[in-house]
């Protein structure tokens, strides 16, 4: 399914940009994903240089321990794809004519709000902190006019840029609506 088929594209509608959450924001999850992948190679290190490495000479404790570092690894990658899963799927879509908020809220459920241009009223763009300074990400903050008071695009890069760019947008969609009237 291409993007145009999910948010039904008008005909006169022309995608202007997609934005996505800045990839270094998933760090975070990646560190703790390794750490959790590390956590059995350390208990079976543990176990060997300890002295309780004779436990698992046994051969239905070894199977267990096998089976269990199996379940708790599965268990890991689950979570960790959820978590990609609802990153990766979380995006703004900016047209010539709308803005799209597209939410993965888990694995099997989506939101998707939208609001015409010429009802935003405000924008504001915000850096805060060191790695969003360093990194130049951060949120982008829109208040509407419309049913949905205030649209954030969190810890997308370039803020600046992009709070200009849908302003931009929004200007023109307001003269096409006022020369249409």
């Amino acid at each position: 399914m291409t993007i145009g088929e999910m948010i039904k594209q008008k005909p006169y509608e022309k995608i202007e940009c997609t934005v996505r959450r800045h990839p270094i924001t998933f760090l975070p999850y990646i560190v703790i994903f390794l750490i959790l992948l590390a956590i059995p190679i350390g208990l079976y290190w543990l176990l060997t240089n300890s002295g309780l490495g004779s436990y698992l000479q046994n051969q239905i404790v070894f199977t267990a321990a096998v089976l269990l570092a199996s379940i708790y690894y599965l268990s890991v990658i689950l979570f960790f794809y959820t978590y990609f899963v609802t990153f990766y799927l979380d995006m703004w879509i900016v047209t010539n004519d709308r803005l799209l908020d597209v939410a993965q809220d888990s694995l099997f459920s989506r939101t998707v709000a939208e609001v015409d241009l010429y009802q935003i009223q405000d924008a504001t763009s915000e850096v805060k902190g060191i790695f969003p300074s360093i990194f130049n990400y951060g949120n982008v903050s829109l208040q509407t006019a419309g049913a949905i008071p205030k649209f954030t695009f969190k810890n997308v890069s370039h803020p600046d840029s992009m709070r200009q760019k849908v302003l931009d947008l929004s200007s023109e969609d307001k003269k096409f609506h006022e020369a249409n009237k």
